[in-house]
């Protein structure tokens, strides 16, 4: 039986099947993939790192982010971290985690590497091979044998968002992983013919795991780009020939905005299905996206203590069902109570799951897992219901839920039904203080192009669709709503961005 390491993902697939692709380089094979695999597990062995250490990993997209995980989880534990973060915010990451190294791109200009000198943490810079290969690259001179490890070790570590507290450090094992890779490859029923490109970025449980290791998991291959680029988009899928793609709901709605003037295209990419995940799709995109792409549209529901994927909505001949994130892909998943008491289908409560890709918990954190796991389960922190067919509706974030004078109200709701105006393209709604009712709510919206539309016409609008205490009191016009580094909407901060706390 085929132990459940990182490395085992790449292990067991054809050697000729190619693993990564990218512009200007020459495609990567899987024989050449557990080549560099191999090799770069015996250079960090004869730097005198073990498969116990973390390794920190900060590069931008591309083929060498994309490379650099899988040989570095394949060994030891990758802490990959976003390239865009500033001095203070490394120093705090860098402190937290205790990587044993820092790994950065030839000639690195990134603030990180100064920051890793002040805490004596020795920076890497990665040697680029003479093979133009995607992704091919060394570390060091010098090779020792290196011991694998096993499937309890830890081989990835990410920090969760943060947006209530302090980031909590989550670790995830090999097996974490390889668990997880294989319930999204299942789910999505990927093979070694399917081709992605990756819009998300690698320092994401979301891009690591749902486009890149899902793939490696059956001989796949990933298109290895340097980010998200909505102008680009159709252009890169088309030559790319790609079966499918993976974002989340802010980047469908700009590719859906560049589709519209080029429909002939998007619908001549003959995509196998697109998957969105991280944050809830609103029930107007969704639809739009079935019908430009004419293909189906797979919103899934994950998160990082999970190594990404809870559940996910079936491939035909099941249905997809908008508004919903499916049923469950992989570990088991239920609702429950305040009490703990597991609930009936079409009951509200907590989010609750437990299987094999489920962190054993924070580390160095014994509050928050007293609070977050409760006999064996793992509380999201997400308030929803199955319905009578079994998929899962996510109401709201606990902590994100509206509470004004008593009245609980989902910002999601509010989202969704703003949405289905024609002026609109975007809408995000959020809670702020408020004397008299405790929270009252606002909403952030984006206008689409060419249209017009008035505070006046949303409240009309939204006056005929939803309880008057729903209505936003507060309504902002914006160009482009604020988003966090991995383009996820941070609906918590947005109060504070628009000048509502205190």
């Amino acid at each position: 039986m085929t132990e459940k390491i990182v490395r085992n993902i790449i292990e067991d697939q054809n050697n000729d099947n190619i693993a990564i692709t990218s512009d200007g380089s020459n495609p990567l094979t899987y024989a050449e993939l557990k080549g560099l695999i191999h090799r770069i597990s015996k250079q960090l062995a004869g730097y005198g790192i073990s498969n116990s250490d973390r390794a920190a990993i900060v590069l931008p997209n591309g083929p060498y982010m994309a490379t650099s995980f899988l040989a570095i989880s394949s060994y030891m534990s990758a802490a990959p971290l976003n390239p865009n973060y500033k001095s203070e915010e490394f120093e705090f990451y860098l402190k937290d985690l205790k990587p044993k190294i820092v790994l950065v791109e030839k000639n690195s200009e990134n603030v990180v590497t100064e920051v890793a000198k002040k805490l004596g943490i020795p920076v890497c810079e990665l040697k680029n091979s003479e093979s133009n290969l995607a992704g091919d690259f060394n570390l060091f001179d010098k090779s020792a044998e290196y011991n694998l490890p096993n499937e309890d070790q830890e081989a990835l570590v990410l920090h969760t968002s943060g947006t209530t507290s302090r980031p909590k450090i989550v670790p995830l094992s090999n097996s974490n992983i390889y668990s997880s890779s294989n319930n999204i490859s299942k789910s999505l029923k990927l093979t070694d013919k399917d081709h992605c490109l990756n819009i998300m970025p690698l320092f994401h449980i979301h891009g690591l795991i749902a486009v890149l290791a899902s793939s490696m998991k059956v001989g796949a291959s990933v298109c290895a780009t340097s980010g998200f680029n909505a102008l680009k988009f159709l252009d890169q899928a088309k030559s790319e020939k790609i079966t499918w793609y993976s974002g989340v709901p802010t980047m469908h709605q700009a590719i859906l905005m560049r589709a519209d003037k080029n429909l002939d295209l998007a619908k001549n990419l003959n995509l196998r299905f697109l998957r969105s995940s991280s944050a809830s799709l609103p029930p107007a995109v969704f639809e739009k996206l079935n019908l430009v792409f004419n293909c189906p549209v797979i919103e899934a529901y994950g998160m990082t203590e999970a190594t990404h994927q809870m559940t996910s909505n079936p491939l035909p001949p099941q249905k997809q069902k908008p508004g919903f994130v499916g049923i469950p892909a992989g570990p088991d998943v239920c609702i429950m109570d305040n009490d703990y008491n597991i609930m009936k289908n079409g009951e509200e409560g907590e989010v609750c799951i437990k299987g094999s890709n489920v962190t054993v918990g924070y580390e160095n954190n014994p509050e928050a897992n007293k609070n977050s796991f409760s006999n064996g389960w793992f509380r999201t922190g997400d308030q929803g219901y199955f319905d009578d067919e079994g998929y899962l509706k996510i109401s709201g974030r606990l902590k994100e839920i509206i509470n004004k004078g008593g009245e609980k109200i989902s910002p999601l709701e509010v989202d969704n039904v703003l949405m289905d105006h024609p002026a609109i393209e975007a809408a995000v709604c959020f809670g702020y203080a408020d004397k008299m009712l405790g929270e009252d709510i606002a909403t952030a919206i984006i206008i689409k192009e060419g249209k017009t539309c008035n505070e006046d016409d949303v409240k009309n609008f939204a006056k005929e669709k939803l309880a008057k205490f729903k209505i936003p009191k507060k309504i902002y016009f914006v160009k482009e709503i604020p988003k966090g580094a991995t383009g996820k909407l941070q609906r918590n901060t947005l109060a504070k961005n628009f000048g509502l706390t205190g």
